[in-house]
């Protein structure tokens, strides 16, 4: 019988709900199911999650992945690189965005060296790692430069089976249709493809999103589908992949929720994020598409509001995790 895979466990901002949800899981056994976890993160921090969450973690302290037994508690690769008693929960902590750079930065070269087979991350506050001193936009590109990445990369989200990635992400809307090219649309899908092949679907059906209201009415509305998407669409066809559209933003997603697709790419960031929340914001995922490790996190951030008082959801990292476990096998076949 395969093993499953060990999966690193980074446990985020220690000033917000991340080490929480770590130890909420632990505590009930929820990741023996379907990974072999390691806990990635001062075991001090997850120890402060459990007394918050008023859960008991048995904790098998490690100094390297080799020494996990999982039999004797969830494995903690101990790096004492974050005093808990220094972060207060809700406050932006420099200290602990440091300890995040670095957290990633052990994931990365642990998968690097084939000792673990994906990784998930609970919250982390990009304010705080870029007041640390990442000279990255976002997690995703810091990783990128990790993995020395240069294909294409990016978030696809998930939630209700179906995968969402988008073409244009954080910029203002005046600015999209300029944007809107083949090389830009054909990332996007091709990332898109790419991800769901990992995670094991053969032949993703995937819609495309219409930028323009009702589709641009034939350019009466719009000239961007004729002159750009319905091209690209064309092209990545003739390549192979199964992609249709584009499709009108009010209909595309009643069909996707309906099984239709597999996946859609959308042209901007809310046409899908506000479709994706509606459907189910405690349960959305983020997968790190394109890049060479299986890596997920739960959609929703650090959530310093209710931090350290142990009523965080625990339902979107359950599935990060499944679905990084999911992948991992399919890396291991």
């Amino acid at each position: 019988m395969r093993k499953k895979p060990i999966i690193g466990l980074i446990v985020g901002d220690a000033a917000g709900v991340g080490p929480e949800i770590i130890a909420k899981l632990a505590a009930r056994d929820f990741y023996s199911e379907y990974c072999r976890p390691v806990v990635l993160g001062d075991a001090r921090v997850l120890k402060k999650g459990a007394e918050a969450s008023d859960v008991d973690v048995k904790m098998q302290i490690i100094d390297r992945i080799e020494e996990a037994t999982w039999e004797n508690g969830i494995p903690v690769l101990d790096q004492k690189n974050l005093d808990p008693m220094t972060v207060n929960y809700g406050e932006l902590s420099v200290e602990s965005g440091k300890a995040v750079l670095d957290l990633l930065k052990l994931a990365s070269d642990l998968y690097k060296e084939d000792r673990i087979h994906g990784f998930c991350f609970a919250p982390l506050n990009k304010a705080a790692m870029i007041a640390a001193g990442c000279e990255y936009e976002s997690e995703h590109h810091y990783l990128a430069h990790l993995f020395e990445h240069t294909a294409p990369f990016g978030e696809i989200n998930y939630v209700s089976n179906l995968y969402t990635t988008r073409t244009t992400s954080h910029i203002p809307i005046k600015d999209v249709s300029a944007h809107l090219t083949e090389n830009t649309i054909t990332r996007a899908i091709t990332l898109a493809n790419t991800t769901l092949k990992a995670a094991g679907i053969e032949n993703p059906r995937l819609g495309v999103a219409a930028l323009n209201p009702h589709g641009g009415e034939h350019g009466k509305c719009g000239r961007e589908e004729i002159d750009v998407i319905i091209p690209t669409i064309e092209k990545v066809n003739e390549a192979g992949v199964n992609a249709s559209g584009p499709y009108p933003s009010d209909i595309l997603f009643i069909k996707a929720f309906n099984g239709d697709f597999d996946g859609v790419v959308t042209m901007y960031h809310d046409q899908g994020q506000i479709a994706l929340k509606l459907k189910g914001f405690d349960q959305g995922i983020t997968i790190a598409g394109g890049l060479p490790a299986p890596i997920a996190t739960c959609a929703h951030g650090t959530a310093f509001d209710i931090a350290g008082k142990g009523i965080v959801k625990t339902s979107a990292f359950e599935n990060a995790v499944i679905m990084t476990s999911k992948m991992a096998e399919n890396l291991m076949k």
